[in-house]
């Protein structure tokens, strides 16, 4: 989470599709961007990943 000149800027992790396992499920990293009153501006998937995967260092 953080500032920017308007509202907040956050990261949200979702799951996108459960799986059976659930180390096969799907999660993405979506860029959320609310104004002063919270309200939703915009928002954009930044990633999508299986569970248990390691980041690219």
């Amino acid at each position: 989470m953080c500032r920017v000149e308007d509202g907040w800027r956050v990261n949200v992790d979702v799951v996108e599709v459960a799986r059976i396992p659930d180390t096969t499920s799907l999660l993405a990293t979506y860029e959320v961007d609310i104004d002063e009153r919270g309200e939703l501006r915009a928002y954009r998937r930044v990633r999508r990943y299986r569970r248990g995967s390691a980041d690219d260092c």
